[in-house]
This record gives structure tokens, sequence and C-alpha cells, in this order.
């Protein structure tokens, strides 16, 4: 059994308008709810041995936060470019890549293709993933490279302004 923990990036900032989409750090909110869901999830006794994340600086110090949460280091993420606005297809093919010993792995990118992404899994449907929103599903398989056709059942759906 293997158990993926999606998460939206945290609110970003858009005081420096010159400043590129990839390179948009965190706003006040965003430092503060990425803690926030961080700690929500070790609440729910929900472990993490992985942290995958977009390479851009949103999504990154987002996934800096909770493998802070989780006393990881910085250095222990691993980021992957192509999740930058990835699409669905391209969530596939990142997580059937990953090694067997995860056997929970939080993800972190952008919206609208997490969106998509997390539509395509089960028979639980969302509008629209927010901001530090996190997804979580289980799938019956001990084989990443078995993701796509492996059997997902939804665990819990989770974001800053549902509490």
């Amino acid at each position: 059994m293997k158990q993926l923990i999606i998460v939206r990036h945290a609110k970003s900032s858009w005081a420096n308008i010159g400043m590129s989409d990839f390179e948009r750090p965190l706003n006040e909110r965003g430092n503060r709810d990425a803690p926030e869901m961080a700690n929500r999830l070790i609440k729910r006794n929900v472990p993490i041995d992985t942290f995958i994340s977009s390479t851009a600086n949103r999504a990154f110090s987002t996934a800096t936060y909770f493998a802070k949460a989780y006393g990881q280091k910085h250095s222990d993420i691993i980021g992957i470019s192509e999740l930058y606005h990835a699409s669905p297809a391209t969530f596939f093919e990142v997580i059937k890549q990953l090694n067997d010993e995860s056997n929970t792995v939080a993800l972190f990118s952008h919206n609208p293709g997490i969106t998509d992404f997390v539509n395509q899994l089960t028979d639980t449907s969302i509008d629209n993933m927010p901001t530090c929103g996190v997804f979580a599903v289980k799938i019956d398989t001990n084989d990443w490279a078995e993701f796509m056709h492996a059997k997902k059942t939804f665990w819990f759906f989770d974001y800053p302004k549902l509490q």
C-alpha cells in the first residue's frame, strides 16, 4: 500500500509585477498557511518519507515548510522542474518513477494541472484545488510504476479555509 499527498503551493505574492511567475515568493498568508497545513497532516498522523516539488519558488517554499515540520532539510526535497504547470500526464510520469522504498510521498505543484490530476484519481471530484490544499489518496500497490493502473482510494481533502 502506497499513499500520495498532493499539495498545491501556498498563496503567492504579486507585490513585484516585474518578477517572473516562476520566481514569485509566498505572500504573508502563504507563509502562515503552509506550516499550518503541514501541522494538520502531523495531527492526522500522516507519515511522509519523500517530498517532491516543482522547482518554482512558491511550490518549493511550500514544500520546505512541510519538510521542516517533518524534521527534514531543504536539501531532502526532490526538485522536479517538469512539475511547474504540469499536465496530468506529467504527474503520472513523475510518480511512476518514484523509488519503491518511499511509501508516502508528498508532491507539490500548481493549478490548473494539479486539479485536473486529482480529479482523475478517484470518484471524488473537486472544482478547484485551493492554494495550500491537500488531496490524499491510498494506492493499492507496492510498486509506484503501477500507479496509473492501481486502485486508488480517496483518503481526505483539506485546505486552509476549511477549518
